[in-house]
């Protein structure tokens, strides 16, 4: 059962083609995995073993006739509750969605479902994607699978751990302010934020329509690349879809970094907010391995943390208000108290803050963007820290503000968390690796040659 639950996605795929692994072995083995292990950690909010037996039999069945739909057939899946599955509830984790029924699949589901793959369940989130951890909703939140009394991360926070702890090989994740690359992070998990529009939201519940982007998390960078593969595409439908060619992001992994431009954002994690010392000296160690892998690094200047996050801080909450206005006013109670909180900040941002924040965002783009001149890559910290205990809210509250990436839901940037190692209590460290748009295949590169480089893809949590 461990070693299936642990199990890449290319290396399972190779199996379930030449039918030396059934999907429904596979899949079984995982669902026992699940009933044993998630009641302490509370990944899933909605388990679905009778519909992931129905998908795996099927996808069974269709190998057997050599009928290959690809890499993704037999692979099994799950998706933060935000995304819908026709016939299943999407919550959003909220007593107010408790009841929601979704109507049609969201696009990313519809692909998963058109490349033959087997759907475990809906994760849990916090809630609306902004409120949590809370332990005033309906369900329990994640815990970190590496120290159940710890933070995973969020708000894909059952993405993460469901990952982490081998109950998927891979899950569906969405990031407003960082929310694919902190559970990322905290997790020891791969997590990439795409390019904006690069992958359809249609399906998906909003929180800030210009900030939200989805993501996939996989443990290996290879099995990410797949993943993007499959989800990335134009979507007439979402507004906010960009009508582009999409795929070929594995196609790279082997290049390594010999001559590759990476700049250092040190002063993220330096100068503006001092990160945890053991964060910092992971961030150096993997900026030295790159040097040694043939990168050529050197120190960039972008603007501070407080210029990207007050401007991240303005639109969101304006835009999520925005989305939220209607039952603020008619049900706030109905929210927990974390929710209500943060989307409530939003009534009180003036029109003019939030024009002065698009067009503060305008002039923050263009000039990371510039950065690209001189550079093919940027590599910087995700968290300033690993992460907290979960029931002590002062230090969630004081960590989850401790980070760089809402720089680059600002900017639209591509942008992964890679894991960089573990403190000395056991936690997990991240890097962070960010592009100019649409240079996903690059940064996987990067972020291979690392992977390949280090121990850290072969550590996985003990469960007990």
């Amino acid at each position: 059962m461990t070693d299936l639950a642990f199990l890449d996605v290319a290396a399972a795929s190779a199996l379930l083609k030449s039918k030396q692994l059934s999907p429904v072995e596979y899949t079984r083995a995982l669902i026992e995995r699940i009933e044993k292990f998630d009641g302490k950690l509370n990944a899933f909010l909605r388990f679905t073993p009778e519909l992931a037996l129905e998908d795996a039999k099927r996808a069974e069945a269709e190998i057997g006739k050599q009928q290959w739909r690809g890499t993704w057939h037999g692979i099994p899946y799950a998706l933060k509750d935000i995304v819908d599955y026709a016939g299943l509830p999407t919550t959003a984790h909220s007593k107010l969605l408790q009841d929601n029924i979704a109507g049609a699949d969201a696009v990313v589901t519809q692909r998963f479902r058109a490349a033959g793959a087997v759907f475990l369940g809906k994760l849990a989130t916090h809630e609306f994607a902004i409120g949590g951890p809370s332990f005033d909703l309906p369900w329990p939140p994640a815990r970190n699978p590496w120290n159940r009394d710890h933070f995973p991360g969020g708000s894909s926070s059952g993405a993460g751990v469901a990952t982490a702890a081998g109950f998927v090989p891979a899950a569906i994740g969405t990031d407003t302010g960082g929310s694919v690359r902190n559970p990322a992070t905290m997790c020891g998990i791969v997590g990439m934020k795409p390019t904006y529009g690069l992958v359809s939201r249609r399906g998906v519940v909003p929180l800030s329509f210009s900030l939200d982007h989805i993501g996939p998390m996989t443990r290996t960078v290879r099995d990410n690349a797949l993943l993007l593969d499959l989800i990335a595409g134009h979507d007439p439908a979402d507004p906010g879809s960009v009508n582009r060619a999409t795929g070929g992001y594995t196609a790279e992994l082997e290049r390594g970094v010999r001559g590759l431009r990476i700049g250092v954002i040190r002063h993220f994690y330096t100068h503006d907010m001092k990160a945890d010392p053991e964060m910092a000296a992971g961030i150096e160690a993997a900026i030295r391995t790159l040097g040694e892998l043939g990168a050529v690094v050197s120190e960039v200047q972008t603007a501070s943390l407080d210029e990207y996050a007050a401007c991240n801080r303005t639109i969101l909450s304006s835009e999520a208000f925005a989305i939220h206005e209607q039952w603020m006013r008619e049900r706030p109670q109905d929210y927990g108290a974390l929710a209500r909180e943060r989307i409530m900040a939003g009534a009180f941002v003036r029109a003019a803050d939030y024009v002065n924040a698009t067009r503060l965002r305008r002039k923050l783009t263009a000039q990371f963007h510039a950065l690209f001149d001189q550079v093919d890559v940027v590599l910087t910290a995700s968290s300033l820290d690993p992460a907290c205990r979960i029931d002590d809210p002062d230090m969630v509250e004081y960590t989850y503000g401790r980070q760089a990436r809402a720089p680059f839901n600002v900017t639209g940037s591509p942008a992964i968390s890679v894991p960089s190692g573990f403190s000395e209590a056991g936690l997990p460290l991240a890097i962070q690796l960010v592009g100019k748009p649409f240079s996903e295949a690059l940064l996987y590169r990067v972020a291979s040659a690392y992977e390949q480089a280090t121990p850290w893809r072969d550590r996985h949590p003990q469960l007990s």
